[in-house]
């Protein structure tokens, strides 16, 4: 079978979602070897590459930046005009970044990470919102098969687009790389605590600053802590800034937690574990995840995780770390100060974490997206 991928978010690092292709190809490699891999993304400078080890696949490059390339497809969609010759041959076509350019020779299949611009459209920025409520809907009606990252998204699609058939969507959760797990080498330790100015104690923050994130309402409970505990560790804020993320600093000022606060920016994805390890508590707020891939990493690491109890992500934290709702500032400071100042509660939140961890793998992701592929090809497979 030739299998066609969008590695676009991976190529351009779009987070999860880039992510979610980087890992899903690599692990569909290794269980997959004898099927044949293409990769296709949009290249505006021409000198993208994919990342090791996918750089040796066969690649199309596509020479638009990411609104020319998308307003293609939306031309395409609407003008009954197929765009084979855009991408490379494939028997299935894997749509990763919420764009599906309209085929005829291959079958298609398409990802749905999450329906963010429905629930929360203040936090997208215009066009995005209105290019995905106007596109989403139809890729998915012409996509042959679905795959949702969590219950929970799926859920969503069934409720918001009653007219796409149940039948077509495959729940399929993602995974956590080997690499992440608890990192107790000193010297490995002190290099990232270097490279990133990190206090020796600190609450870690790991996402994009941007407003689903829901970090202001962290940030408050971060300050009434620190208000009641002076002393309360530091407060890291990890990740890159994406778009709207000015009302997170704002709020930061108007706190005055400059002094309390350390922003890293964007951390590379060899030193998250020992980042993560590093952290005595991981706070993730989140208003919305389509799956929740950070704090489950965390996880992994052996870190205690205080998560937000919304959308999909107690189906993905279980009762491996303490479920908060991400409005509720008062219920945040206490379950901060629990995991602080209680050393038995952080060791079952650790012994939770790694077991709960270890149940989602790529390598299943894989398999189960293979199956997919299986159902919907029209040429007979071999693995």
């Amino acid at each position: 079978m030739r299998i066609a991928i969008d590695l676009s978010p991976a190529v351009h690092h779009h987070a999860g979602l880039g992510r979610y292709a980087h890992e899903l190809l690599v692990a569909l490699t290794h269980v997959a070897p004898s099927h044949t891999y293409n990769v296709f993304y949009y290249a505006p400078r021409g000198d993208e590459r994919p990342a090791p080890p996918l750089d040796h696949l066969p690649a199309r490059a596509i020479r638009l930046p990411a609104k020319p390339w998308r307003m293609a497809v939306l031309l395409a969609d609407f003008g009954g005009a197929p765009m084979d010759c855009w991408l490379p041959a494939g028997d299935v076509i894997h749509a990763t970044d919420h764009l599906l350019p309209p085929v005829r020779g291959a079958r298609t299949v398409f990802t749905i990470h999450d329906l963010i611009y429905r629930f929360y459209p203040e936090h997208h920025l215009p066009l995005n919102r209105w290019y995905l409520s106007l596109m989403l809907p139809r890729f998915m009606r012409r996509a042959d098969a679905i795959i949702a990252v969590s219950e929970n998204t799926r859920r969503d699609v069934l409720r918001l687009m009653p007219e796409i058939p149940e039948e077509k969507i495959s729940v399929v959760y993602e995974g956590v790389s080997p690499i992440y797990r608890p990192i107790r080498d000193a010297v490995e330790l002190s290099r990232v605590r270097t490279r990133y100015h990190l206090p020796d104690r600190f609450i870690l923050a790991l996402s994009t600053i941007e407003p689903r994130k829901n970090l202001p309402m962290l940030l408050e409970a971060y300050h009434a802590l620190s208000q009641q505990r002076p002393d309360t560790p530091p407060l890291v804020l990890a990740g890159r800034s994406g778009w709207l993320y000015a009302p997170t600093f704002e709020k930061a000022h108007a706190l005055g937690l400059e002094q309390r606060l350390c922003v890293t920016g964007w951390i590379a994805e060899e030193d998250m574990p020992a980042l993560i390890s590093m952290a005595e508590a991981f706070a993730y707020p989140s208003l919305y995840e389509g799956f929740g891939l950070p704090p489950l990493e965390a996880l992994a690491c052996g870190a205690p995780v205080i998560c937000s109890n919304a959308s999909s992500l107690p189906e993905v934290i279980g009762d491996a770390g303490l479920l908060v709702s991400p409005h509720d500032v008062k219920a945040w400071v206490e379950a901060l100060q629990r995991v602080l100042t209680d050393p038995s509660l952080r060791a079952e939140l650790c012994a939770r974490g790694l077991a709960r961890a270890r149940q989602f793998t790529w390598e299943a992701a894989a398999r189960k997206t293979l199956a997919v592929y299986q159902a919907v090809s029209r040429t007979p497979t071999g693995d």
